[in-house]
């Protein structure tokens, strides 16, 4: 037995153990263990009263951490690890039911012509919400909507195969450029090596962290082109069978397209926790107590995800954007004849893209933000008392948040399916905006549970080099205020991106005089609108890294980020509504089933505004945890932007998104352009098109955005990818600091202008076209000036809000990501041109 002299110790008492629920009492204590020694005793001690000895004797205290196993592995926190082992794959599992079951809910509208009126209960919908039961007999109706839709899935699937055949050749090339850069910076040696915090310990190679890292790059990879690709057949699935339900009233369309877009959000929260989760039980099985070097590994998961949505983000947002200015400019303005009119030769390639850039691009993006700040979380809490420790539950936080996160959008969705019903189209926004306000406020309650019973009343957090004393209850406040200020983006997206409300009201108002005005106001209003939500994340920053430094903020980022299940759901309901709208059109249904589709689509044009918010705003506080984290594993003492070397770098980082930005809209302006002349080609060369006695040709502008998505999107991907790398490599750790923070800076603001202006110039046009109000009705009808001229906006918005300003949240998430994944390497031979000169 070994004896340990304590030199700062305090009163000396008596005291107990308590070990595996047991009061084990102490033998005479020498000295009072000073409460660092806690965490190698790993036992909780209670101490008595003071002893008027101060020459007892302790015969458990322990020379060394290894000698503390003898104690056993005792947690501080109410859940034990076991339970933590079942809860987090439980919670995956019961979000993965709960989709399928809406799935199948969905699949009841039956896409045949003798699925007449037999529907009207299997949903478990009451009858009061059948406003009109309009063509129901109609057989002929309801097989065009079944080959619209096939059409419209065997499109997506096609862009999606030739997409990811690209896309796996570079996953490929990557992986490979991973292993040889992380395996190079220890000669490839499979010796173990001095861990990075702790010079005391030996961890496992580094060859090792980069066989782990590649591993986790694919599994991330493919877990969100998996992502993408299921989201676009549940939203092609459930297109038509929207349209239908629309014959019997807007109340039954609108749950159809909310129930497909849960299957997709909740077959994607629960997917990417299940795989992560799955992945850090197999990678602790050769790491062992090596809980350093097993996190660093998993961060590969998170560069996987965002580098597989930059691409599905960039090349669907072009293929979309690319039909939909074709079809909008020649068919509406040019021709004069409706949106989604099946004469119009684009009118395919616009549905479609609807599900590869919105539905596919957003999944693969929401995926990426959640990986990452999971990641970047677990990295810090990796080399915190956490990691140190080996507190398993506790350590398992971030996961444990988003487990939780799946049982409260479950709850949620059923208000919006299950307990309330919609009866009018002015129930339909507000019952969304009850969907964020609702899991918000439970979400706030299920966080504080988990703070409660996963982590201990205190522990310490890695603050650059120190550690930091932090509390439970501050841990919680760090998620609680993400969470908050997730909604507060949101509502503040809302009130300038919807039409209900004076800004978008404004934008349509300037539409009077053409054009020009239309531009002016809207640009006007995407710049107001980045005020709010920046100090909504600044004040996020601040509290969360007042209370747990940079952990703190990846928690928020997750708090923001653990909704994601409604979020999702709330996203993908828009395209959803948008393509049952063009179904309508092309199936020549009623005017009146037209303007429940529009209804349905007004209010998916605003929460898809809404998702982007979120986006950005976990994008901004992600990619700052993952720069702290990455700032740590380089070494860097301080980012000094009056050093030269940094402050080039800031420069140049926040040119980056203006550089980006600028290939993308290029790509979508070259590609319409392509499409803009081939609609004009068959308007003007097919006899009987424009009297509809002609059928145009759909394939060939189906191939145009397609070629040009799969061409234009390797540069702007090339430039993400490869920035990291060769400043990295070239310049050294301090300039590629600089690059991170000021692409992070300039990023976020151009992120949500451009977002949120393209989304107020669609709904100015969707507010001319509805015509619900006076003002409206004075500013349109279709094909009025004022109409034309919105329209205009609107195509000059679509790239914006859906190509760059989307696309701009993964660049700053991605190219933080990649340069803690490359951290080691850069540490260790980055800075060529520095060693040179």
């Amino acid at each position: 037995m070994f004896y340990t002299h304590i030199k700062d110790s305090l009163n000396p008492r008596f005291g107990y153990l308590i070990y595996k629920k047991q009061k084990v009492w102490l033998p005479h204590v020498k000295y009072l263990i000073p409460s660092s020694y806690k965490s190698i005793l790993k036992v909780r001690i209670v101490f008595l009263s003071s002893s008027p000895n101060p020459f007892f004797l302790f015969p458990y205290l322990l020379h060394s951490q290894n000698n503390s196993q003898s104690f056993g592995k005792m947690s501080s926190t109410l859940l034990p690890d076991l339970g933590t082992e079942i809860l987090i794959p439980v919670c995956a599992v019961v979000g993965i039911v709960f989709s399928l079951i809406q799935w199948y809910l969905v699949s009841q509208v039956k896409l045949s012509p003798d699925s007449g009126r037999n529907n009207n209960n299997k949903n478990g919908y009451s009858e009061n919400l059948i406003e009109e039961e309009e063509g129901l007999n109609d057989h002929s109706v309801v097989t065009k909507c079944a080959e619209i839709q096939n059409a419209i899935s065997e499109g997506a699937t096609s862009f999606l195969f030739t997409e990811y055949q690209y896309v796996g050749i570079f996953m490929v090339a990557f992986a490979v450029l991973i292993f040889l850069f992380l395996g190079s910076v220890e000669g490839f040696s499979t010796s173990s090596q001095e861990c990075t915090y702790d010079k005391t310990k030996t961890c496992k190679p580094a060859l090792a962290t980069a066989v782990f890292s590649t591993v986790s790059f694919l599994l991330g990879a493919i877990t969100s082109l998996a992502s993408g690709f299921l989201g676009m057949k549940i939203a092609t699935y459930a297109n038509a069978r929207t349209t239908l339900e629309a014959r019997k009233g807007v109340g039954k369309a609108f749950i159809v397209a909310f129930r497909s877009g849960a299957v997709m959000g909740f077959l994607l929260a629960a997917n990417g926790l299940l795989v992560l989760y799955i992945a850090i039980l197999l990678f602790k099985i050769y790491y062992g107590e090596d809980w350093e070097g097993l996190f660093e590994a998993i961060t590969g998961y998170g560069l996987g995800g965002s580098s597989m949505a930059l691409f599905g983000r960039v090349g669907g947002g072009i293929y979309t954007k690319a039909a939909d200015v074709g079809a909008d400019l020649v068919g509406k303005v040019e021709r004069n004849i409706p949106e989604d009119d099946p004469r119009n030769p684009a009118v395919i390639a616009d549905n479609v893209g609807d599900n590869v850039g919105d539905i596919a691009g957003m999944g693969s993006d929401l995926f990426g933000s959640y990986a990452e700040s999971s990641c970047a979380a677990l990295v810090v809490a990796s080399i915190s008392s956490f990691g140190i420790n080996h507190e398993f539950t506790a350590m398992l936080f971030p996961l444990l948040v988003s487990s939780v996160g799946i049982l409260v959008c479950l709850i949620t969705t059923l208000f919006a399916t299950d307990f309330f019903e919609i009866k009018a189209v002015k129930e339909i926004e507000p019952s969304l905006k009850k969907q964020l306000v609702i899991s918000t406020a439970l979400m706030t309650v299920g966080v504080a549970i988990v703070a409660w019973v996963a982590l201990p009343s205190s522990f310490t957090i890695f603050d650059f080099g120190t550690q930091k004393d932090v509390k439970n209850w501050q841990l919680f406040l760090c998620v609680a205020v993400g969470l908050w200020a997730g909604l507060i983006i949101g509502f503040v997206t809302e009130y300038y991106t919807s039409n209900a409300y004076s800004p978008v009201q404004d934008v349509a108002d300037s539409c009077r005089t053409g054009a020009a005005t239309n531009v002016i106001f809207g640009l006007a209003l995407g710049y107001k609108s980045v005020i709010i939500p920046i100090f909504a994340i600044a004040i996020s920053i601040f509290v969360s890294f007042s209370f747990a430094a940079m952990y703190g903020i990846a928690m928020a980022a997750l708090g923001m980020l653990s909704t994601i299940a409604t979020g999702l759901a709330i996203d993908a309901y828009g395209p959803i509504s948008d393509n049952a709208g063009g179904i309508a059109e092309m199936a020549g249904m009623s005017h009146r089933i037209r303007e429940r589709t529009d209804a349905l689509d007004a209010a998916g044009n605003t929460t898809a505004a809404i998702g982007k918010g979120f986006a950005i705003g976990s994008a901004a506080l992600v990619s700052l945890a993952l720069f702290g984290a990455f700032v740590s594993r380089a070494a860097i003492s301080t980012v000094d932007v009056l050093t030269p070397k940094v402050f080039i770098g800031l420069l140049v980082g926040a040119m980056l998104p203006y550089w980006f930005s600028a290939m993308t809209m290029k790509s979508v302006g070259s590609a319409a352009l392509k499409m803009v002349e081939e609609v004009r080609r068959q308007f003007n060369t097919i006899p009987g098109l424009m009297e509809g006695t002609a059928k145009p040709d759909y394939a060939t502008c189906v191939k145009i955005s397609t070629d040009a998505s799969i061409k234009e999107m390797i540069p702007p991907g090339a430039l993400v990818m490869l920035t990291p790398l060769i400043v990295g490599t070239l310049f050294g750790v301090e300039t590629l600091s600089g690059i991170l923070a000021g692409s992070l800076v300039s990023g976020v603001q151009i992120a949500i202008s451009a977002s949120n202006t393209g989304g107020a110039w669609d709904n100015a046009k969707k507010y001319i076209e509805a015509g619900v109000s006076e003002h409206a009705r004075q500013l349109g009808p279709k094909g009025s000036d004022a109409h034309k001229a919105a329209v205009i906006g609107d195509t000059v918005g679509d790239p914006l809000k859906d190509t760059s300003g989307p696309s701009l949240n993964i660049l700053i998430k991605l190219m933080a990501v990649e340069s803690l994944v490359f951290a080691p390497f850069f540490a260790t031979h980055g800075g060529l041109l520095f060693k040179i000169f």
